[in-house]
């Protein structure tokens, strides 16, 4: 019979290490794409433009105006469009209500 010679420790040894050496590179392009996926979201961060300073957020179907909002505002929805300091100031005496989160009133020094 021609049976292969039985593995030495040495053999195993080296087995081993060829398998640790693919976990290892494995390994190393895990990292190399989180370090790429982290570059791509902060450098979609740095190049998202900054929120508006006031919103104008539309009733369904674009019908009146419901809410007034800071323009970071969390509450904000997508109905919601940028509109300036004056068309903010000029929609809140107008009797559009101002939004009880970011309470643009109060940051305009409207009061009621």
């Amino acid at each position: 019979m021609n049976d292969p010679a039985p593995l030495t420790r040495l053999d195993l040894l080296r087995f081993l290490e060829r398998v640790q050496l693919g976990d290892l590179e494995r390994t190393r392009r895990w990292i190399a794409d989180e370090e790429r996926r982290q570059a791509e979201q902060a450098e979609g961060r740095r190049r998202r433009p900054p929120p508006p300073d006031w919103l104008l957020e539309q009733g369904i179907n674009g019908r009146a105006a419901v809410y007034v909002h800071v323009g970071d505002c969390w509450c904000r929805t997508k109905r919601s469009r940028p509109i300036t300091q004056e068309e903010a100031r000029r929609a809140l005496a107008d009797g559009v209500d101002p939004c009880q989160q970011c309470r643009p009133d109060t940051a305009l020094g409207v009061l009621e």
